[in-house]
């Protein structure tokens, strides 16, 4: 594996699952594939706040199984799961500006995990890293707490690279941070990934994160 590999999409299918898992013919595979895509963008949108970091989507002939995993599922939940029923409710909406019509009969069932260690999630580290640097703080200074905790909290290793005019530069570059262990090669390594643009002033700074963890026993 190359760094121009994605190590979460090298790995689908024979050490990750797939975020959509179900079947169609090639009629529907289309609108189902648009619909999957346009439902992910959004919750990721709406629920920023609850720190989310996937969408994982299950299609049955009648039902859809929606597992979100956040890092403060209250948020989601809401008082006596009140937050639940706004979010299929907002679910439904989608589906029904992608098909045209207003649907009811689709059943929603949704799921929210908790994410055991935000620490190290490449997700919400990067968005931690976007949010810092969006409030014009020197990125050097942002980058080096960000991976202090990250190794503190249990990581084997973290890179992090930013790509863009960093700290405003009137020539833009690329700077890489690596700290630990973080193997490119090795499939079976645990390595979480994410990429976020960051949008600054001068234009937009790609903040992109590879978190090595620990294997699961």
């Amino acid at each position: 594996m190359s760094q121009k590999i994605n190590p979460i999409g090298i790995r689908v299918g024979t050490f990750l699952p797939w975020k959509s898992r179900w079947f169609s013919d090639d009629k529907t595979f289309k609108d189902n594939l648009i619909e999957d895509i346009r439902i992910r963008k959004a919750l990721m949108e709406r629920l920023k706040l609850a720190g989310i970091t996937s969408v994982e989507i299950e299609r049955l002939p009648k039902s859809m199984v929606i597992v979100m995993t956040v890092s403060r599922p209250g948020v989601v939940i809401g008082r006596g799961g009140t937050g639940i029923e706004d979010v299929k409710k907002f679910v439904l909406e989608e589906i029904s500006k992608v098909r045209g019509k207003k649907i009811k009969d689709l059943k929603i069932d949704l799921r929210v995990n908790e994410v055991k260690n935000p620490e190290l999630s490449a997700h919400l580290v990067a968005s931690r890293i976007v949010g810092e640097l969006e409030r014009r703080m020197p990125s050097r200074r942002v980058v080096t707490r960000v991976m202090e905790r990250v190794m503190q909290s249990g990581a084997l290793g973290v890179k992090i690279v930013l790509g863009g005019r960093v700290d405003g530069a009137e020539i833009s570059r690329v700077e890489k941070f690596k700290t630990g262990s973080v193997p490119s090669q090795t499939l079976r390594a645990d390595i979480d990934y994410a990429s976020v643009p960051a949008l600054l002033k001068r234009g937009y700074v790609g903040v992109k994160v590879w978190i090595h963890k620990k294997p699961e026993e």
